[in-house]
């Protein structure tokens, strides 16, 4: 099981495809309270074009959970630091939730180390003070388990969560199993984040993708981040917040041809 070590601690990370090749790169980033296997649905057909990396996020899956509260910046930092340990010059980006919140970070900061960038079910300023104050308290204090019961009904519309028992199932063990003091760390980082001011200066070519039914970052959210990255396109699955995994296959397919399209 690999690691790196970065910015004081350990990253579980994942390589698909020939790493040594000369495909080029591709960094995929869980969202909040996933690890790195929930881009399953996605790793066979995209590591056919790129070397795929996923690693679990700080204080999530097999990556350290230090005290918090974590920054928008160590997010970002953690992805860079990554790439340096893996001598990863430039790569392409996608992100979910967190992971798209990060991916607007690095595309605004580090815009020099991304080819483009994937933002999915997500905004510049997602939720509020209202929101993250009193989930990451939760969290520490009652624990992932009944937290999970608040959160997940959220993540999938109830026709999927009744077609796919399997996979939703598989999503809440996930859930339930992910360190509380690193989510409720991850939650302090997402609520002092607000990126808003920075994304009128990215430069690298940018995907929003959307979810119709989401209420944790709503279509009006996604429209607004594309809308202020200049030459960013929206898209809009009929999924929720989860998108990659309610809509796999019509996801992976949106993913692959704005990644591998001529520019």
């Amino acid at each position: 099981m690999p690691y790196a070590a970065v910015n004081g601690i350990e990253l579980h990370y994942r390589i698909d495809g020939d790493r040594h090749g000369n495909a080029p790169w591709l960094i995929l980033s869980n969202s909040l309270g996933c690890d790195l296997s929930m881009w399953t649905p996605q790793v066979a057909a995209l590591a056919q074009k790129f070397r795929v990396l996923r690693y679990d996020t700080r204080g999530h899956g097999h990556s350290e959970a230090p005290k918090g509260p974590y920054t928008i910046e160590q997010l970002t930092g953690d992805v860079i630091g990554l790439m340096d340990h893996l001598k990863i010059a430039k790569a392409n980006f996608c992100g979910i939730s967190m992971g798209g919140l990060t991916g607007v970070g690095l595309a605004a900061r580090h815009g020099d180390r991304i080819e483009r960038v994937v933002l999915c079910n997500t905004a510049a300023r997602i939720g509020s003070p209202e929101v993250w104050v009193p989930r990451a308290a939760r969290a520490r204090s009652e624990g992932m388990l009944t937290l999970s019961e608040a959160v997940l009904p959220r993540w999938f519309t109830g026709e999927f969560i009744a077609r796919e028992p399997l996979v939703y199932a598989f999503i809440r063990d996930t859930f339930v199993h992910t360190d509380k003091e690193g989510y409720a760390s991850n939650c302090e980082a997402i609520d002092a984040a607000d990126l808003r001011p920075e994304t009128g200066g990215i430069k690298v070519p940018a995907l929003v993708i959307g979810g119709t039914h989401d209420l944790a970052a709503t279509p009006a959210q996604g429209k607004e981040l594309a809308a202020s990255i200049p030459g960013a396109r929206y898209v809009e699955l009929d999924a929720s917040h989860i998108s990659n995994i309610e809509q796999a296959d019509t996801f992976t397919k949106t993913v692959l041809d704005f990644l591998t399209e001529q520019r």
